[in-house]
């Protein structure tokens, strides 16, 4: 249970009121003692002076002894004085009393004031009087002629009446120390709020500092160490708001980079708990930044290769860089670098993962080494071909025309297959050059004509295999094109249409409009492709059957030349097909002209 804290103002009030308390307390009962001892000493020798006023009376009657003499002038004295009066001899017999018969009174030589008396000092005593049936105060003196001592004179008072006195005395005491006490305990709290309100004040600029308003400003009062506070506090709340600036704009700052930033940025701590993330980061992971803070990186990332390269991040001091794979919707490989993190003290408290993808990259650098291997492969076949037959000629096979016309048959058509390569390479450069370097001119031409003039030139190839070509297209359509290349890329479709069709089969060639483009369509009845290969069709060099392929005449350009025709364009490029029935391919043309 959490205790109460109590305000400063009642800590010091009641502080200030205990101790005005006790000291109250303390001089009033100091006060009343000593009133009483001095009252008391005053009574005292008061009765000691009132005794001696008739020493020299009573001691004219003692020699000879005149009992009733000295008995009348103790009742006369005593009436006067208020005092009670008593004569008593060394014996102990009293011979003169001022309120009663000293005939009926016991000897008084056991009194303690008597007994001093007799040794020759002044006694006191405070007793119980059985004879007046009250306490009372005794003070008794000797009577001496010469060096002896030849009685006692005692005059004693009722302490009833001191008693009495010293009351009405302690009760002026205690009143004034009440009116006093009240006076002190308004003071006090006065003094408690005078002192409690600037604190108060530093606390409520204090709690407006922590709610983040360093406009606030404290009075500067006395006393001056209150002022100096409240100038230190001010001076605080100064230096915080300019330092949370600077850190606001900092942080502002790093999360305007780590936002814009392509690669994707984690950080991690020892425990491999996630500190931060960046947005490409959960773009690239699948994973929301703010829920993925704080949580293990297994829990928010299910993949082997990113946790072991957080696992070496964390054991070791060096660089770590690998490619992360990741399978989702498709394959993405990301390439990791990892590195130490440390705080301002310069200990390690953890890692730092910057990801970049390089799935496109890795791509490209694989269709590099595949172009480059299937352009070796392609370019060796027929040079091997032809060499071959070289060598056979110039080893005799000249003198045999038969046979030297065959061999130089062969060579004449792998010369033509090497021309055909180096012909499509040396195009789809030139076309890929002229799209970045934005050299493609397009103007606005009908499709039908481009169509037509492809569907002639293709004519030659179609008809040894009597396969018949139509075309389907409006007059009026046009399009915004470089009618040479979109002849160059309607004619690679249709020869391989031709080269994988059957015999008697028919092709189909329309172009039309549908929403916001021109589609220009290749139908065929041939073979078909299965569907693992459509992705990589358009890929240089890339075969479906590479032995049909080759027999054919191909050159494995054809479809790649196309895409690129199409993309200089500004389009795309789909397929359908379904083995045995065969393939359509569309080329997708954005439509610019909306006057059709």
């Amino acid at each position: 249970m959490v205790k109460r804290r109590r305000r400063l103002l009642w800590q010091l009030y009641h502080t200030y009121l205990l101790i005005i308390m006790i000291s109250l307390g303390a001089t009033t009962w100091f006060a009343s003692r000593t009133l009483k001892q001095f009252y008391i000493h005053e009574s005292v020798s008061d009765l000691q002076a009132r005794a001696r006023l008739f020493e020299t009376q009573i001691s004219d009657h003692l020699s000879p002894l005149n009992r009733g003499a000295i008995d009348q002038i103790c009742k006369k004295i005593g009436q006067q004085v208020t005092t009670r009066i008593t004569i008593i001899l060394p014996s102990g017999k009293v011979i003169g009393d001022s309120e009663k018969d000293p005939e009926t009174m016991d000897t008084h030589v056991d009194r303690p004031e008597v007994r001093q008396a007799l040794r020759g000092q002044v006694g006191m005593s405070r007793r119980y009087s059985r004879t007046l049936e009250e306490d009372m105060m005794y003070v008794g003196i000797p009577l001496k002629r010469g060096t002896d001592i030849v009685g006692v004179i005692r005059a004693s008072v009722s302490l009833a009446s001191i008693d009495e006195a010293l009351r009405n005395i302690e009760l002026r005491i205690v009143g004034g120390g009440i009116v006093i006490a009240l006076f002190a305990a308004i003071m006090s709290l006065w003094v408690s709020r005078r002192i409690s309100r600037p604190i108060e004040e530093i606390k409520k600029g204090a709690e407006s500092f922590a709610q983040g308003d360093f406009e606030c400003r404290l009075p500067v009062e006395n006393p001056e160490e209150i002022g100096s506070l409240s100038e230190t506090m001010n001076q605080m709340a100064i230096e915080l708001q300019e330092r949370i600036r600077k850190m606001t704009k900092q942080r502002n700052e790093l999360e305007a980079v780590l936002t814009s930033m392509l690669e994707g940025v984690i950080a991690v701590d020892n425990d491999e708990r996630i500190i931060s993330m960046n947005q490409a980061a959960g773009e690239m992971l699948q994973a929301h930044p703010s829920q993925a803070q704080g949580r293990i990186i297994q829990e928010v990332i299910r993949n082997v290769d990113l946790q072991r390269l957080v696992r070496k991040a964390l054991s070791g001091e060096e660089t770590v860089e690998e490619d992360v794979l990741l399978y989702a919707e498709e394959e993405r490989t990301l390439n990791g670098h990892s590195t130490a993190l440390y705080d301002e003290d310069g200990h390690r408290m953890g890692a730092l993962l910057v990801l970049n993808d390089v799935t496109r990259l890795r791509k490209l650098e694989s269709v590099r080494r595949d172009f480059v291997a299937n352009v070796s492969h392609e370019i060796k076949t027929p040079i091997a071909a032809i060499q071959g037959f070289v060598e056979t000629l110039r080893t005799g096979a000249m003198e045999n025309r038969e046979d030297a016309e065959r061999f130089l048959g062969i060579i004449q058509k792998h010369v033509g297959r090497l021309n055909a390569i180096i012909e499509d390479l040396l195009s789809l450069s030139r076309i890929e050059q002229e799209e970045e370097n934005q050299e493609i001119i397009l103007s606005q031409n009908r499709v039908r004509d481009v169509l037509s003039m492809a569907i002639q030139v293709s004519q030659v190839k179609a008809t040894p295999k009597n396969i018949r070509m139509t075309l389907s297209c409006r007059e009026d359509l046009t399009a915004k094109i470089n009618p040479p290349l979109l002849e160059q890329a309607v004619v690679n479709l249709l020869d391989n249409a031709i080269k994988y069709s059957d015999d008697g089969s028919t092709i189909r060639v329309e172009g039309k409009q549908t929403d916001g483009e021109i589609v220009v369509t290749v139908r065929d009845q041939g073979w078909g492709i299965e569907k693992e290969h459509i992705p990589r069709l358009f890929e240089r060099f890339y075969r479906v059957d590479k032995a049909r392929s080759r027999k054919l005449g191909g050159t494995g350009l054809g479809l790649a030349i196309v895409k690129h025709v199409t993309q200089a364009h500004g389009g795309r490029i789909t397929v359908e097909s379904t083995p045995g029935k065969g393939s359509i391919f569309n080329l997708h043309l954005t439509d610019n002209d909306t006057d059709h």
